[in-house]
């Protein structure tokens, strides 16, 4: 199959899942090495970006996945009823934040930096799918690990945990409320 033809399916492939598609799943249905693909789908992803098109293609966590421009959110967000969705409070956001930047994390680890219950702001980034469950510590009690979702990554326009910004000094100190960094 040549390369028009590949990348034509593989628009196809994507705009029919709907979800992020992992790279070994397409090498799978189209039957081409991952390097091979790994360099069609990056070429794919300049082509659209340099377009004049309202899609494009994200990478997830070695996924792929079609998606609407976030610059023609305002205009996408009118097909849809209005939602009520309230924002993160500032809890919440420190607690991603808190979640992002040390996973897998426990509840109880997460109170120790906020200072304070963290309860309801981890049952709201569960309820947003920004956070999960990554399974349970090997301790007394064995608490549940928290982790930031694929959610996570798509809805602050990371490709991985990696690219995440890095913290200085300073404000890794602002992050943990002046807790000493061990």
């Amino acid at each position: 199959m040549e390369i028009k033809n590949i990348e034509a399916v593989i628009e196809g492939l994507l705009f029919a899942s709907g979800d992020a598609l992992s790279l070994e799943r397409i090498s799978e249905i189209l039957e081409v090495d991952k390097k091979t693909l790994r360099m069609i789908l990056n070429n794919m992803i300049s082509n659209f970006k340099n377009s004049n098109r309202g899609i494009m293609i994200q990478e997830i966590n070695q996924s792929y996945q079609l998606c609407t421009r976030p610059e023609h959110f305002e205009y996408i967000k009118l097909l849809n009823e209005p939602r009520q969705k309230q924002g993160l409070s500032q809890a919440a956001f420190e607690t991603l934040a808190i979640t992002a930047y040390n996973q897998p994390i426990t509840k109880a680890k997460i109170e120790q930096i906020r200072g304070v219950n963290s309860d309801s702001a981890i049952s709201k980034l569960l309820d947003r799918n920004l956070v999960k469950e990554a399974g349970r510590l090997d301790a007394p009690g064995k608490p549940i690990l928290y982790e930031t979702t694929d959610e996570f990554l798509r809805s602050f326009g990371f490709k991985s945990i990696a690219d995440l910004p890095i913290l200085e000094m300073n404000e890794l100190v602002t992050v943990q409320e002046n807790q000493p960094i061990e």
